[in-house]
């Protein structure tokens, strides 16, 4: 299988929890710390560094460490790169539909 396909059913599944999805609405504002995430989503401390673990380990997520604080904000790039492929598959679906109607 190619390898891609591997990397983009990785941040895929990363960004099929509705808690992470609410991690990463809560970091479009801009980043912040862990205890703020924590405010936001009424989660256990553990719960959220498991989440924070899944989005980092894929590169969804930027963390910064300033002494005790955790902060996180949103790897742009990475999007970026989301979008692409999302864009990519939708051409691809839109003319092979044209081509091979069900």
């Amino acid at each position: 299988m190619d390898e891609k396909y591997v990397k983009y059913a990785l941040i895929f599944k990363a960004l099929s929890d509705a808690n992470r999805l609410l991690i990463i609405d809560s970091l479009m504002s801009g980043e912040c710390c862990a205890c703020r995430i924590l405010d936001q989503l009424q989660i256990t401390q553990p719960t959220l560094s498991h989440h924070m673990k899944i989005l980092s380990d894929n590169n969804i997520v930027n963390v910064r460490k300033d002494g005790k604080w955790m902060y996180y904000s949103l790897n742009c790039a990475k999007f970026a790169e989301i979008k692409e492929v999302l864009e990519l598959f939708s051409k691809q679906s839109s003319v092979k539909m044209k081509e091979y109607p069900c």
